[in-house]
């Protein structure tokens, strides 16, 4: 699992999915939202405007992350 940490209170999902470079735009982001196996804290999730905080854990397909904050 990679820990990734953000600088704001939370990230959304579509986001996230950007940020670590599984989508280039929104459109990417809606189409692998449709597509993907996406699990927010080990549940199915299909919002791109999800918040994720601190502690959620994300995964898509055989990768995963966990949310840090900022030291």
């Amino acid at each position: 699992m990679t820990s990734i940490t953000i600088h704001t209170e939370y990230i959304t999902l579509g986001q996230f999915l950007k940020f670590v470079n599984l989508a280039s735009g929104g459109g990417d982001v809606k189409a692998l939202l449709a597509t993907a196996q996406i699990f927010v804290n080990d549940e199915v999730e299909h919002r791109r405007g999800r918040k994720c905080r601190p502690g959620d854990r994300i995964r898509v397909n055989d990768e995963a992350w966990c949310i840090q904050p900022c030291p």
